[in-house]
């Protein structure tokens, strides 16, 4: 990220702030889903873009930061791009959702590290039964819509619409 761009932690604590009230669905507080995905990014190679995308990645879908704040916010446009390409839009099919992330450079590492956290048998395990199973098969059916195996990383793969994965 250049001089005048936001840099990771400034994006940290503006996600930290704008979350700082929301809990997930265990009733945890919602930063720590975030640093988790940040974390996933980071350890499997992600750069400064991903990792800034990653803290970012729930901020519009979750309503804790208007859209015109990411239009407006000091951030290179392809860490813009990756936010809104893994933001879910209301009534949105899943294979539309998937082609956009697979369309947008960087945006598949942030979702395969984003489902990682949420497919977390731990944090799977305190919800009640019919929502984990509910989530459990989403997962699944973005995961294999994105084209991630469970043992393979985007660094496995090759994806014609990705060019980091050559």
């Amino acid at each position: 990220m250049t001089g005048h761009d936001l840099s990771v932690a400034e994006v940290e604590a503006i996600a930290r702030e704008a979350h700082a009230r929301q809990t997930d669905k265990a009733g945890r507080p919602y930063v720590e889903h975030l640093a988790a995905v940040a974390r996933g990014v980071r350890d499997r190679g992600g750069d400064d873009r991903q990792i800034a995308a990653a803290w970012l990645h729930d901020a519009i879908e979750d309503a804790a930061l208007p859209a015109q704040w990411l239009a407006a916010a000091a951030l290179p446009q392809e860490v813009k791009d990756m936010v809104l390409a893994v933001t879910k839009r209301p009534g949105e099919e899943l294979s539309s959702y998937a082609a956009r992330i697979l369309a947008t450079p960087g945006a598949l590492l942030v979702k395969e590290a984003d489902l990682a956290h949420n497919a977390d048998p731990v944090r799977l395990a305190v919800l009640d039964p019919a929502t984990r199973t509910r989530l459990t098969a989403k997962y699944a059916q973005v995961r294999a819509l994105l084209g991630l195996a469970d043992d393979e990383s985007p660094a496995d793969r090759k994806n014609p619409a990705n060019p980091e994965t050559h």
